[in-house]
């Protein structure tokens, strides 16, 4: 889909807009069905908490890796029968975008699909997709209009917002928002991304492809088809990396915050998980994940919803250039498309996360009150984050909390690798995305990859955000 204007994007995020929502409840291909119930068959007893895998139709987008799910339940309140659906947004990849002649770095980003579900853990898969995506089955798929693009390579999934709703349920229509980041042909050199005890590892020509991601956004009526927002890079990005020697960023060069006071931002930098080299796996800059900041019980609604109050807050994944850590940045908008960025709230410290920080959920805190309905926390807000330990390099979902989104402290390990190497998760977890249930409970959807490479989406469940268990999944009865 062409680019769209940026005041026709910004009207049409302020119209919220109505839109009309799938309700197809079909089992998918891995679950069998009986005139009475459906049922969830898992492949092995350590992948109890597995709802979804990639794709067994290998000419599928999602046909050998996925990850990064981002969730939402949908409902009417007023209806007394639960006609509830969820809909999950994810990105995958198939074997064709890991050619040689493609070059791009071994990740599972590739295209972004869509499932619905009844009850969250039993999901189908959209087969059709947008009707201009560049594959079947696919929402938003690879920029084809335009071939300066930055997401003519490859793109994954940020996070999928709808402003002023409840992060519990939606009860009406309104326009979606989606952040994602993209990579394209683009060649940089691989050494550019390593520490300098790592550089002669690779030849000094030693090119890849795809490497440099910027960030972009798409909205959407439906939620199935996406029109692309052209950002302010050339490139058609909303978010670039942090380079004073870009001439497209002197505005960012010498960004001032709030108050006018001079930013002290350090560059960044692009990387990949160069598993072939047999280096520790490092993150890509990308994976935003956006949190809308709404009106305080200490502001007027008039101060705090002008255009100059930065109700937006990204979170994204970075690498820093002259430390080579990987870290989470912040950046601000008042708009939801216009960034500016903040600097660094969480880096590497300690075995937990000493090799890496990135992909996070950010939301309010909540409680379930007497009458079973949930209430935010006036000041608390928790991210739950990737981080890779620097004693066995593996992959886990730390946590951090904030009064403010600007300044957060760590509060540790909240879900740890799956027990035993045959665990399908054994590898490592991350990519986490928390909602709200009805019952008074959280549900995480994350992540996991297992010992031979191969990645799933898995759930688990908390009452407190604090202690986490592993969700049954695999066996969940639909009566019709």
């Amino acid at each position: 889909m062409k680019w769209l204007s940026a005041s026709l994007s910004l009207a049409l995020c302020q119209a919220w807009a109505p839109s009309k929502i799938s309700s197809s409840y079909l089992p998918s291909s891995r679950q069998t069905s009986t005139s009475s119930h459906t049922t969830h068959l898992y492949q092995s007893s350590s992948d109890y908490n597995v709802v979804f895998r990639p794709s067994s139709d290998n000419d599928s987008f999602d046909s050998l890796k996925i990850g990064t799910a981002r969730v939402h339940r949908y409902s009417d309140p007023s209806n007394s029968i639960d006609d509830s659906e969820y809909i999950m947004w994810y990105h995958a990849r198939d074997a064709t975008l890991n050619s040689p002649d493609k070059s791009l770095p071994l990740l599972s980003t590739g295209r972004i699909g869509r499932a619905t579900s009844r009850n969250g853990l039993i999901w189908e898969r959209d087969e059709v997709g947008s009707v201009d995506a560049d594959k079947t089955g696919v929402s938003l798929g690879l920029n084809t209009d335009s071939w300066w693009g930055f997401d003519t390579a490859h793109v994954g999934l940020g996070q999928v917002l709808m402003p002023m709703v409840s992060p519990s349920i939606r009860s009406q229509g309104g326009v979606y928002v989606m952040y994602y980041m993209g990579g394209s042909f683009e060649e940089t050199p691989i050494a550019t991304y390593l520490e300098e005890d790592k550089k002669d590892r690779v030849p000094i020509d030693a090119t890849i492809k795809g490497m440099k991601l910027k960030i972009g956004a798409a909205i959407s009526q439906d939620g199935t088809t996406w029109g692309r927002v052209e950002g302010s890079d050339p490139s058609g990005a909303c978010m670039v990396p942090y380079d004073t020697s870009d001439v497209n960023m002197q505005d960012i060069a010498i960004a001032k915050d709030e108050k006018g006071r001079l930013l002290d931002i350090p560059e960044e930098l692009y990387c990949v998980p160069i598993s072939f080299l047999a280096i520790l796996i490092v993150f890509t800059q990308g994976w935003p994940e956006v949190v809308v900041n709404p009106v305080g019980d200490n502001e007027s609604t008039k101060s705090a919803t002008n255009d100059s109050r930065d109700n937006f807050f990204m979170y994204y994944s970075t690498m820093l250039k002259d430390t080579k850590e990987k870290a989470i940045g912040c950046a601000v908008s008042s708009n939801g498309f216009a960034w500016s960025k903040r600097g660094i709230v969480i880096k590497p410290s300690g075995p937990l996360d000493g090799a890496g920080c990135a992909r996070c959920n950010v939301f309010r805190k909540a409680t379930p009150n007497v009458m079973g309905l949930w209430e935010d926390d006036a000041s608390t807000w928790i991210m739950f984050y990737e981080g890779v330990s620097s004693e066995d390099g593996k992959h886990r979902i730390l946590s951090a909390e904030s009064n403010d989104l600007k300044s957060w402290k760590k509060t540790g390990l909240v879900l740890d690798v799956g027990v035993g190497d045959n665990a399908w998760d054994a590898r490592g977890v991350g990519s986490p995305h928390v909602i709200r249930l009805d019952d008074g409970f959280f549900r995480m959807y994350y992540t996991g990859e297992g010992s031979d490479g191969q990645t799933a989406i898995g759930v688990a469940k908390s009452s407190d955000l604090k202690v986490w268990e592993r969700e049954q999944a695999g066996v969940v009865f639909a009566f019709e």
